[in-house]
């Protein structure tokens, strides 16, 4: 049976509840999905709720946002306990910055003629944690650009009028925190980062798997990190990067075989 693990709701920037993940998640006939929601916890509980007496099974995730030399690296954390007191306060820690990322953001944009406020970027995140996308969104309302993508294009990707720099968080140390909560680690779409450096530099860290199937890899890369993984011994996740239609890919769309559920499973116990 197939598994997508990698999947976003709206407690970070996707558009499906993770009531309405894991119903269509069991409409296209999937065994489990986990819910890795960019710097938050908040859509665990709910997808376990509606779950429960089902036989779907939700692992509890979440994707961190870090830098690495220069370029975004995303580490993803499956089966952390929230309820550890130190990694709830980190993951705590990284909404706020979140939330002076967006600000100062929205200031720039201000400054280069965009007059959206702070409250609109809310309004769009509604309960969920604020980013990027959500900018984007309120750009595109603006009909200061016709779509998403032109947004990172011109006004929000690295190098753009209103890109930020997130604040000062190391890959490194989103896999002590994901470890903190006793999680497994798992460094995620690394053929987009540009380089392989990265994997060997956080094997001291606790790395513990690679993101291999990923919408944005091509064949080559899967090949190439499939060897990678047999290698260093690293358990091999893959899944949609769903957040909503029409971006990256549908849910489902991408999956891998139980194993690595019942590998990551094994791994955090």
């Amino acid at each position: 049976m197939a598994v997508d693990l990698h999947v976003h709701t709206t407690a970070s920037d996707g558009s499906d509840t993770p009531e309405e993940i894991v119903r269509k998640a069991m409409d296209i006939g999937l065994e489990a999905v986990a819910i890795t929601d960019h710097d938050t916890t908040d859509g665990i509980t709910a997808a376990i709720s509606a779950a429960r007496g089902t036989g779907f099974e939700v692992i509890p995730g979440i994707e961190i946002n870090t830098d690495y030399d220069e370029r975004e690296v995303h580490i993803l954390g499956y089966y952390v306990q929230t309820s550890i007191p130190e990694f709830a306060k980190g993951v705590r820690e990284l909404a706020k910055a979140r939330v002076k990322r967006v600000a100062a953001i929205v200031e720039k944009l201000r400054g280069v003629g965009i007059q959206l406020t702070l409250e609109e970027v809310f309004a769009v995140a509604g309960t969920g944690a604020v980013g990027r996308l959500h900018l984007a969104q309120v750009l595109v309302n603006h009909k200061a650009v016709a779509s998403i993508r032109e947004a990172f294009q011109k006004y929000l990707g690295r190098g753009r009028p209103g890109y930020v720099p997130r604040a000062k968080f190391s890959p490194g140390e989103a896999i002590r925190l994901i470890r903190t909560g006793k999680g497994v680690p798992v460094l995620a779409h690394p053929g987009t980062i540009g380089t392989d450096e990265v994997i060997w530099s956080l094997l001291p860290f606790g790395l513990q798997g690679l993101e291999v199937y990923h919408p944005q890899h091509t064949e080559h890369q899967v090949r190439h990190y499939l060897k990678i993984a047999a290698r260093l011994g690293l358990i091999i996740t893959g899944g949609s990067d769903y957040h909503r239609p029409g971006y990256h890919a549908a849910l489902g769309e991408v999956t891998v075989p139980y194993q690595a559920v019942s590998l990551l499973r094994k791994a955090a116990d």
